[in-house]
């Protein structure tokens, strides 16, 4: 069978992370991206560590199978190669800050009155409304603003960022839904639409617990470490040499973990006889269970619990994960080649698993900045022939570029 999105090509006008990191999502699933970069520069993060052989492993693993085309949008030259592009390709992506593509002629009504079947995905920090609209934006800064540095961290510590970038990646799958939803809606309908995902209101959308707690109860819960606030118990607890995750999501589950340590009454004990209770007798809790599991040392502790079907894990840092049996089993880690052929980059898989969708062991290199002119161009050339009235000779020059304004 062949791979989801294989009849899809992307224009990708985005840098640094959000944006690439949905065009990533869709080539994993067939789709042909076209990157679009700076001459000169290329993308930011051609140039953050770590390197290897003067190539940014960052840029690397985040910019797979994609190709690329280097453009200056101001030159008339150039404008009419992306023009060309517009005419044959279904999404155009941009994470500038709102109003920079309709100065330079490329918004969303310019683009749709001309190309009614271009989809046009925008990923900003606050997204193209609103009053702070203009305002730029980092991970940081979306997650600090959106709510999710206040609940990160230890109770009583100054809030901190998740170690992860979710504002950033979080805006790039919700980019990816959206022009998912987008491609669906065109079978019907045969024209495109403009997808507008903020980062700020992404990092809000993630917190579930959180917007619950705060609108019934009028207080904003802080940080809890690694607890989760409204279940109980789900958290780390120490053993005799190191820590381990338990998590109960219900009462059956604590009967359980409740008869494995060798403590079944506190099931029925009114203090910890339901969630509710438990999470309001949580610190008492975490003390009853750590007499019990400082007793023996962790591994002893994940294979009783393991084999009675309560969840459990130890607290792996990142090089343990990426030996994790389990992770590799799934094809997490993948060989990712080098642009210059050397050493192969690790980086992680696709975790979207489609009967049908080769599962992904190597994928396609990321691209030299503009070390893809000459295909695109081939292939350029290919689609203008298609299109191309018969009568039209085949050495026609390329139509002027449009009146639209750099």
């Amino acid at each position: 069978m062949s791979a989801p999105l294989e009849d899809i090509t992307i224009l990708d006008l985005t840098h640094v992370l959000a944006g690439p990191y949905c065009s990533m999502i869709l080539s994993d699933l067939g789709a042909k991206v076209i990157k679009v970069e700076q001459p000169g520069t290329g993308d930011d993060t051609r140039h953050f560590p770590p390197f290897r052989d003067g190539h940014s492993a960052y840029f690397a693993t985040i910019n797979r199978n994609k190709q690329s085309i280097a453009l200056d949008l101001k030159d008339d030259a150039d404008r009419a190669v992306f023009e060309r592009l517009l005419s044959h390709v279904d999404v155009v992506m941009e994470n500038f800050r709102p109003g920079v593509m309709e100065r330079l002629g490329y918004g969303w009504d310019s683009l749709s009155e001309e190309y009614p079947h271009l989809i046009y995905g925008a990923v900003s920090g606050f997204g193209h409304t609103g009053p702070d609209s203009q305002r730029p934006a980092y991970d940081m800064v979306v997650q600090a603003r959106g709510g999710v540095m206040s609940i990160t961290g230890e109770k009583n510590r100054d809030p901190v960022r998740v170690g992860a970038s979710v504002g950033d990646i979080v805006a790039g799958m919700f980019l990816g839904h959206g022009l998912l939803a987008a491609l669906y809606q065109r079978q019907r309908t045969g024209r495109g639409q403009q997808v507008d995902v903020a980062m700020l209101d992404s990092q809000l959308a993630i917190l579930e617990h959180a917007v619950a707690i705060t609108s019934e109860t009028g207080v904003p819960p802080g940080p809890s470490g690694a607890r989760h606030p409204s279940i109980a118990p789900f958290e780390a607890f120490h053993t005799a040499d190191g820590l381990l995750v338990i998590a109960c999501g219900n009462d059956t589950l604590f009967a359980k973990f409740c008869g494995v340590i060798g403590k079944p009454k506190w099931a029925k004990w009114p203090q910890f006889a339901t969630n509710l209770a438990r999470c309001e007798n949580v610190m008492l809790l975490r003390r009853k269970i750590e007499t019990v599991t400082l007793a023996h040392p962790r591994a002893h502790w994940i294979k009783l619990f393991t084999e009675a079907g309560i969840p459990c894990a130890p607290i792996q840092n990142v090089a343990e994960a990426m030996r994790d049996p389990q992770i590799l089993a799934r094809n997490m880690v993948v060989d990712m080649p080098a642009p210059d052929g050397k050493t192969p980059f690790l980086a992680a898989g696709n975790p979207i698993k489609m009967t049908g969708l080769e599962d992904m062991v190597s994928p396609g290199p990321a691209p030299l900045l503009d070390g893809d002119r000459d295909q695109i161009l081939a292939w350029l050339e290919q689609q203008d022939s298609k299109t191309r009235p018969e009568n039209q000779p085949d050495n026609v020059q390329s139509p002027p570029v449009s009146a639209r304004s750099a």
